[in-house]
């Protein structure tokens, strides 16, 4: 059983990744723990500095179109974010977001306000998502399969290195 609470931090539709982390800033460096302060500066100056590990990231639809860089997941983990709840997602984005062990719930986010404090209760059949303010439960599918498993460990590098060690030990017996 997973459990989180969070003050949501709500963004709009098509939030592409030069929005979460400029073109412009990824000239210096691509290292996620020097990029955290520019985070949604061309939409939302000053947000670096509202986000932390108690907080998670509530969006439209379309959340982390654009490119496929894995650098505007990576920043928003090195920020403290654990979970982004969207209408949808872009398909990289959600898949970069899984193999860097952040929780990408898609959902119905329309009633989630700026400021809310969202529950998140994960368990092997299905998501619960509450919205302290209006008592809002949503119930979303559970994360199956490989998706399940490289999440449970923190995404896609501790998982290989699981694996690896695995079948290691296996051909040492």
């Amino acid at each position: 059983m997973f459990e989180y609470s969070g003050k949501a931090i709500c963004l709009g539709d098509d939030i592409n990744t030069d929005y979460i982390i400029s073109s412009r800033r990824k000239k210096d460096t691509i290292n996620p723990d020097e990029l955290v302060q520019y985070i949604m500066e061309d939409i939302r100056p000053g947000l670096a500095s509202e986000i932390n590990k108690n907080s998670l990231i509530v969006a439209g639809e379309n959340f982390g179109c654009g490119s496929a860089m894995e650098v505007a997941v990576q920043v928003l983990k090195s920020a403290g974010i654990q979970i982004i709840l969207a209408k949808s997602f872009a398909r990289s984005y959600y898949r970069n977001s899984v193999n860097n062990g952040i929780l990408p719930i898609e959902m119905d986010t329309s009633e989630i306000r700026e400021g809310d404090i969202v529950q998140v209760s994960m368990d092997d059949n299905r998501i619960l998502v509450t919205d302290i303010r209006t008592n809002m439960v949503t119930s979303c599918p559970a994360f199956n399969g490989k998706i399940k498993e490289i999440l449970s460990i923190g995404g896609i590098v501790p998982y290989i290195r699981q694996k690896e060690s695995k079948c290691q030990n296996s051909e040492d017996e």
